[in-house]
């Protein structure tokens, strides 16, 4: 068995040149991919740095429906000072004493260091927060029971909270609360605003005392809203409660601030983010150099030669094993029509019909005629099988005949597709 090799010295090809250019070509686009990537992600992040928190809900800034600066507006007409802040370790227990203190923790940032400290030195605190770390931090005593949709109105007739009561009514959207322990509610602990029947009943508003005062947790946080400040008694009972010391300090802890409660980020020391981003870029340009490349196809000689007649014997005798009568006529229709359309000139693409046309007037015979034959439909039975095959001989012998060519014994084999032959085989099924 010889092998056939490139003659040494021979000049390289066209193909073998482009190759290295090819492969450059796709390293120069990986690489500009990567590059891609890092400005888009440096432009994220500069983005997101620099938009401000005037678009999260109750932003006491913000004039969009979901902010709280009508709210604001009329607390400072009304002389109440609001300082809105990001970190309260600069405010000293005095600061805290004589003001009201709003912690708007939907980011749940707060550290519950601070929410203690809170709870010590403040007297009045009003809290906007879903954390069960920090009602846990201010001994409320309570869990977040899922949001409260819609738009209902509650009455806060006989509540605890006076400044609920003074309102009379309130928007009850936002989120809702549950004692932890139902068996024994918390001491010293109102629930205002229910919402809900049996298991599913909930709380808007809770109020419990703290070591420097009262806590009051707010989940019917529509009242602030612009857009439903004004609707039953939300406007009294924001002014009512925000309102009652000369300065509210409107608090907003921030997973940035100082005083917020440390993230995993912060934890990490400054070089992390940086050695993160090199080992990205590290590991595509590794990808890059040994990724798997797939270069020309190869044509390899086949170590094996099979011959024409073992192919269709064992494909006639697959037909006879599941008596696929029909299928086997077809075969032989097919290379009948392609023979017949060669040795009349038709073209390779030629339809059936044409080939039908062609050979009905070669032979004079009816088009019908012949495409039954070429065509035909079905084969039920051993019997149609063989005059099938033997139409085709006829039929193939005819357009010979009149193409002028010399006569030729039959161009079909039928005796390994007939049930006789497959019968009369050792072991075969009857």
């Amino acid at each position: 068995m010889s092998t056939t090799t490139a003659t040494q010295g021979a000049p390289p090809t066209a193909g073998a040149d482009a190759r290295p250019l090819r492969r450059g070509g796709r390293v120069v686009v990986w690489v500009v991919v990567v590059l891609v990537g890092v400005l888009l992600a440096a432009l994220t992040a500069a983005v997101q740095s620099s938009t401000g928190p005037t678009r999260d809900p109750l932003d006491p800034r913000s004039a969009t429906a979901s902010g709280a600066e009508a709210l604001v507006r009329v607390l400072e007409q009304q002389g109440t000072t609001v300082d809105v802040v990001d970190r309260v370790d600069r405010l000293d227990a005095g600061d805290l004493r004589g003001s009201t203190v709003l912690v708007d923790d939907s980011a749940a940032a707060l550290d519950p260091a601070v929410a203690r400290r809170l709870g010590r030195e403040a007297r009045h605190v009003v809290l906007l927060s879903d954390d069960p770390t920090s009602l846990e931090a201010f001994g409320l005593g309570v869990e977040p029971a899922g949001p409260v949709t819609g738009d209902a109105v509650v009455s806060t007739a006989g509540c605890a909270i006076p400044a609920a009561e003074a309102a009379g009514r309130i928007t009850s959207t936002g989120s809702g609360y549950r004692p932890t322990d139902t068996v024994r509610p918390p001491a010293d602990t109102d629930l205002c605003v229910p919402t809900g029947t049996g298991d599913d009943r909930v709380a808007g508003l809770v109020r419990t005392s703290t070591a420097g005062g009262d806590v009051t947790l707010v989940g019917t946080t529509a009242a602030f809203r612009n857009d439903t400040v004004t609707t039953a008694g939300n406007a009294a009972f924001g002014l009512a409660l925000l309102g009652s010391a000369d300065r509210l300090v409107w608090y907003t802890p921030m997973t940035t601030s100082a005083d917020a409660a440390p993230t995993l980020g912060s934890l990490a020391p400054p070089w992390v983010p940086g050695a993160l981003l090199l080992l990205g870029l590290v590991a595509v340009a590794a990808g890059v150099w040994r990724g798997r490349r797939l270069g020309p196809l190869v044509v390899e000689r086949m170590p094996v030669v099979v011959r024409a007649a073992e192919t269709t014997e064992g494909r006639a005798r697959l037909y006879a094993r599941t008596r696929d009568r029909t299928h086997a006529l077809d075969t032989l229709r097919i290379a009948a029509l392609r023979r017949t359309a060669r040795r009349l000139g038709l073209p390779p693409g030629a339809h059936v019909d044409e080939v039908v046309r062609a050979a009905a007037r070669a032979t004079g015979r009816p088009d019908t005629a012949v495409g039954a034959v070429l065509v035909g439909g079905p084969t039920h039975d051993d019997r149609a099988l063989v005059d099938g095959a033997a139409a085709l001989d006829e039929l193939e012998r005819a357009v010979r005949t009149a193409t002028g060519e010399a006569a030729a014994g039959p161009t079909t084999t039928t005796p390994t597709t007939t049930p006789t032959t497959h019968r009369d085989r050792r072991g075969a099924r009857p």
